[in-house]
Parts: structure tokens; sequence; C-alpha cells
């Protein structure tokens, strides 16, 4: 087995497992308030962590699922030489949150935890889609509207900021968020999405 095949391989692993952390589920867990897949949408993400009243541990959720994101990039940067293994771990990162083992492969949506590995494989289009997010949540106080907007537009921030390559990571990003939000789509069409601090049941 040749050198690169050993460094995919790891970039992998690493990336993943790092990503399956479910910070929501052992936040809510070590608080006291039970498992948090048994309210709201059932979702382990700083959203529905949100729904517990707990605003401090929804934004630790909201952080720590953004670390693991970046660290999975940062590591694989820092540990080989080749560049792509830090887009290949970033993207295995959000593949983790999203489809974690330790949940028989049910996970969260991946926002916070896409914004982190972009910030981490392609810092300032990373940035601009965290900007994005920011806007367009303070404008229409939708958090699903504001995922949509940030990944469709992080593919054009990563290409302006890095070419090709870190763009296709964040395009293959955005097509697992925008599959990953199909409910929430029906019901921003439909009207009937919730908005940030409502109870509701849209997960994100």
């Amino acid at each position: 087995m040749n050198d690169s095949i050993i460094q995919l391989i790891a970039a992998i692993v690493v990336g993943y497992l790092l990503g399956s952390i479910p910070f929501g589920l052992l936040l809510t867990r070590a608080a006291g308030l039970g498992d948090i897949r048994a309210i709201g949408s059932g979702n382990i993400g700083a959203t529905n962590v949100l729904r517990t009243g707990h605003k401090g541990l929804a934004a630790a959720t909201l952080l720590l699922d953004g670390a693991k994101g970046a660290a999975a990039a940062l590591l694989a940067a820092a540990y080989f030489a080749d560049s792509r293994m830090a887009l290949i771990a970033a993207f295995a990162a959000v593949i983790g949150h999203d489809f974690p083992i330790w949940l028989r492969f049910k996970g969260g949506k991946g926002v916070a935890t896409t914004l982190g590995a972009l910030l981490g494989a392609v810092f300032f289009a990373g940035l601009g889609a965290c900007a994005t997010w920011l806007v367009i949540a303070a404008l229409f106080r939708t958090s699903s509207l504001a995922a949509l907007a940030a990944l469709a537009l992080a593919p054009v921030y990563a290409y302006v900021d890095a070419g090709w390559q870190p763009a296709l990571l964040a395009l293959a990003l955005a097509i697992l968020g925008f599959v990953r939000h199909s409910a929430n789509i029906q019901r921003l069409l439909t009207g009937t999405e919730p908005r940030i601090g409502g109870r509701d049941k849209a997960a994100s």
C-alpha cells in the first residue's frame, strides 16, 4: 500500500471520527436533560439543543460542532503534504456528524460542522459562508434559510478564494446539506418553516 493511499485512508478515518462526536447529545446528557433525540426534531444539533431552553448548551454545541470540522481539516493540513487531504478530512468530518456510527448513522444536518470544516480548509470561504448565515438569520430569523443560503454561496466563495478543488469540496457539502434539509425546504416553500427560537420540529 503506497503512501498516498495510506494518507487518504487516514484523512477519511480521522475526519469521520472527529465529526462523529455527538456533542449535542453528550452535553445535554451531562447537564441532566436526558436524550436530546427525544425532544423537538430529534436532531443532535445546536438548534434542537436550543429547544431545551439552555442557550449556553446550544452555543457550546454550535461551537464544538464547528470546531470538530475545523480540527479535521487543520490536522490533515498539518500532517499531510498533499493539500487535498485537508479537503477530504473536512468532508469526512461532515459525513461523520451526519451519519455517526455510534448513533446508528442518525446524526445532525451538519451546518455548524460544514462551516467549521470550510473555515479549516478554505478560511476566507468559510468566513464568507459564516457571514452569509449571520446576515440571512438576522434578516429573516430562519435558521434553515440562513443555512441554505450559506451552503449555496460557499462554492462561489471557495472558488474565488482558492480555486476549483476547494470549490468542489464546498459544492459537495452544499449538495449534502440541501439533501439533509429537504423537509425544511418544503416548509420554506409552503411558508410553514418556523423561525429561530420558535417552538417547532424543524431540524437544522
